[in-house]
């Protein structure tokens, strides 16, 4: 754990904790449109984050039917752009969440 995280409190890490994971299933998403099928291995490779990780990722995207298995590895499902929409109007809104807690602190 390195210094900063150390003095850091536990709400300010439980963001960043989710935000992170956030990060990581996109980057799993947008590995999987751009070079699926695609297997466990190649994407551990690809975005250089562990197998374990990137399983995880991936029965949570395919929990939420963004992805499926196939023979070949992981392909999208047309669901994707459906996804995408939404995560993007999610973030706007996230942004102006973030920027009015901002103003709070003050």
């Amino acid at each position: 754990m390195s210094e900063k995280q150390r003095d850091r409190n536990s709400i300010t890490n439980v963001a960043e904790k989710e935000l992170g994971l956030l990060i990581r299933h996109i980057d799993v998403l947008r590995t999987v449109r751009d070079h699926g099928p695609i297997g466990i291995i190649r994407l551990s490779q690809i975005t250089g984050q562990p197998q374990h990780v990137i399983r995880y990722s991936l029965r949570t995207l395919e929990h939420d039917g963004i992805i499926k298995p196939s023979s070949q590895g992981a392909i999208i499902t047309d669901k994707i752009h459906e996804t995408l929409g939404t995560l993007e109007s999610t973030l706007d809104d996230m942004i102006t969440t973030m920027s009015d807690l901002k103003k709070k602190l003050k």
